[in-house]
């Protein structure tokens, strides 16, 4: 039996027996018949990168056979600020692989995310979406490679103060329950996570951990597996949206925000990338990083300006990415350094094999764990737009195929292991290395200079990168950090008006 389908928390995958990449209309339609399903929801991303829902309840067979053939109407100009109400309608069609049972509804329900059609019955060029699908193809045709990537979502949750079982102040790492209050809430939301498609990881409390004004807020991490970079952009808004429903069930407000509160840990959205080929990793090869892999670290490296407007679309992004916070400021990558903009976690690339050194009883193996192997890009946070960045992460891989210099370009920006470029000592390497924005307007302009970048083979058109540079520009944020930084009243307000963006 296929490993995709053993032990599979899906529903549909453990009816169907095949994995979700598989499903077929001809397959939701027997599932929604043999279970006597009532409802289906379609979902799909505004710009806001909410999901949005549209309900139905099913007629009949014909009905069923419909929606998931037709799809349905929406209005674009009330989901995108760039469609004019005057030729505003879009069609959502629904993607079979994306199918689940909804955990949330009474009624047995199956939901599945839509694309976006035009008018003519093509997709639309601007949705986010598809723009992540374009860009994965042109990486795909260039190199030969898939992309595959997955999410850290940190968040924090905010509760009235309890006084039992207390963390000191910013030591909520890895804490177990009764420490950390809210180890269960995170359990169900990944478990519903599983059961509507999320490959989850792990799931853990995280540094961050304070109490002020009556309220405790804990932060804790949910962190997903590999895969094809535009399922891992599907699986991060699902999650987000499960996370949610559940926080609303416990009474307790969840937040992406990237930042709450000066001097506390921030939240931020890393993204692992991986390649492979013929579902072969290409990361490691003899215990060492493959030149593919530090080619696209390489693009990682001459993108790393403009990523930000794409990673970080917002003021309170740029309160997050400050020094001493493990939060990255410079342009640099290294082995296990969490000071660095992209870090390379260790890969299980070591000889010998550590589970029978830990279990005596076990034979000793030489099972190959390198596949494991990834990159983390370190700056992103939960208010970005999932789509838009995974996009923005595949156009910068593929220009570091394009570069001829690539391969000097990630020797030329590598910081060696446990060199801390936030310490005093090495200030030298730091004032060496190019900086990331410190606003969103710095953004915008890096974003206008590496355009090319992002629009060539037509994957971000030039319409949306020049509405997303004056988006970006409207911020006018120049000198809003170091304002803040004086006037806690108006940071809180600022983050409380935006609590539950992203």
């Amino acid at each position: 039996m296929d490993n995709s389908i053993l032990m599979s928390p899906n529903p549909l995958v453990a009816y169907l027996q095949k994995p979700a990449t598989e499903f077929t209309r001809a397959d939701i339609v027997k599932y929604c018949v043999d279970n006597q399903v009532e409802c289906i929801n379609f979902h799909y991303c505004g710009w806001d990168g909410k999901l949005k829902t549209l309900n139905f309840v099913i007629q009949s067979l014909d009905h069923l056979e419909s929606i998931l053939q037709a799809g349905e109407r929406v209005d674009g100009s009330s989901l995108f600020p760039f469609v004019k109400a005057g030729k505003s309608d879009l069609y959502v069609i629904p993607k079979y692989r994306t199918a689940f049972v909804n955990p949330f509804t009474e009624a047995l329900t199956v939901d599945l995310l839509c694309s976006f059609y035009d008018r003519d019955g093509h997709p639309f060029e601007s949705s986010p979406e598809y723009i992540l699908k374009k860009a994965h193809r042109e990486f795909t045709k260039l190199t030969g490679l898939q992309m595959e990537a997955m999410g850290e979502l940190e968040y924090y949750v905010i509760a009235p103060h309890d006084d039992l079982y207390t963390v000191a102040d910013q030591r909520g790492y890895h804490e177990s329950a009764p420490f950390c209050k809210f180890a269960d809430l995170r359990t169900e939301a990944m478990l519903c996570i599983a059961q509507c498609g999320g490959n989850i990881k792990y799931g853990h409390s995280e540094v961050g951990n304070f109490s002020a004004d009556g309220k405790d807020y804990e932060q804790n991490e949910i962190e997903f597996l590999p895969v094809n970079i535009e399922q891992a952009a599907d699986q991060l808004v699902v999650a987000k949206w499960a996370m949610r429903q559940i926080a609303y069930k416990y009474g307790v407000d969840l937040t992406f925000a990237p930042k709450i509160t000066p001097g506390k840990a921030g939240s931020g959205m890393h993204v692992h990338c991986k390649f492979s080929k013929d579902g072969k990793s290409c990361m490691v090869e003899g215990g060492e990083l493959t030149d593919i892999c530090k080619k696209a670290i390489a693009g990682f490296m001459v993108a790393g300006t403009s990523l930000p407007a794409f990673g970080n679309p917002h003021p309170l992004s740029f309160m997050r990415l400050v020094p001493h916070q493990e939060a990255p400021t410079s342009l640099c990558w290294s082995f296990s350094n969490r000071s660095a903009l992209v870090r390379v976690p260790l890969g299980w690339t070591g000889k010998g094999d550590m589970s029978a050194d830990c279990n005596p009883l076990e034979t000793p193996s030489d099972k190959d764990f390198s596949q494991k192997q990834t990159f983390e890009w370190r700056a992103s946070d939960g208010f970005a737009d999932t789509y838009l960045l995974m996009a923005a992460l595949c156009c910068a891989a593929r220009h570091g195929f394009e570069m001829p210099d690539a391969l000097e370009v990630a020797e030329k920006t590598y910081v060696g292991l446990g060199v801390n470029i936030h310490d005093a000592s090495n200030k030298a390497v730091q004032e060496a290395l190019e900086q990331l924005p410190a606003c969103c307007v710095e953004a915008s302009a890096e974003l206008a200079k590496d355009r090319e970048i992002y629009t060539s083979k037509g994957v971000f058109s030039d319409s949306i990168v020049d509405f997303y540079v004056e988006y970006l520009k409207s911020f006018d944020d120049a000198n809003l950090r170091a304002k803040l930084s004086d006037d806690l009243p108006a940071l809180l307000a600022l983050v409380q008006e935006n609590i539950d963006k992203g």
